[in-house]
């Protein structure tokens, strides 16, 4: 399966953790993590730590491993990010009149 977002991984670790046949109390307990932060990597939170992720994929006997998709950024072409012009203009728009 190639992991493209946060739920492609919250996907792969609950279809694992129930194939092992564990609950979620007791994989966060075993990654050293809650069943909060759990449940929020199951349903695709893209905010959460990288070291617990591992020690969960570790925990689940999944290792993460990266291989080069033949699509490499060529120098000096810009980084595709967030629309910051977009974003400064819906924030001047709902900003309160000073």
């Amino acid at each position: 399966m190639h992991i493209k977002t946060p739920r492609d991984v919250g996907v792969v670790i609950r279809e694992r953790r129930k194939a092992l046949g564990l609950d979620q109390v007791e994989l966060a307990s075993r990654a050293g993590a809650s069943r909060r932060w759990l449940i929020q990597v199951e349903n695709g939170n893209p905010g959460a730590s990288l070291g617990l992720l591992l020690r969960t994929l570790n925990v689940l006997g999944l290792q993460l491993s990266m291989d080069p998709s033949g699509q490499a950024q060529q120098p000096g072409e810009p980084v595709a990010g967030p629309d910051l012009d977009a974003i400064l203009a819906r924030a001047r728009r709902t900003a309160p009149p000073q």
